[in-house]
């Protein structure tokens, strides 16, 4: 007996979603914490480092997630 697994178009596109929600929290956590750390090594704990590495990453990951569903 063989069971098809019938794929609805409002699944696909709610893992599109959990696939770009999860880009965003760890490419916009991965660029706070570089600009975090450049904060601390070269520009002498000034916060503005830290805000351009995380929308940085957020900005990358919303041109991504936005190619994704567009698809």
């Amino acid at each position: 007996m063989v069971v098809s697994k019938i794929s609805y178009p409002e699944d696909e596109y709610g893992k599109r979603l959990d696939r770009c929600t999860t880009d965003l929290l760890v490419k916009g956590s991965s660029g706070l914490f570089v600009g975090f750390a450049m904060s601390l090594l070269i520009f002498k704990r000034k916060a503005w480092p830290s805000l351009i590495g995380a929308g940085f990453g957020i900005g990358v990951a919303f041109k991504t997630c936005e190619k994704h569903l567009n698809v």
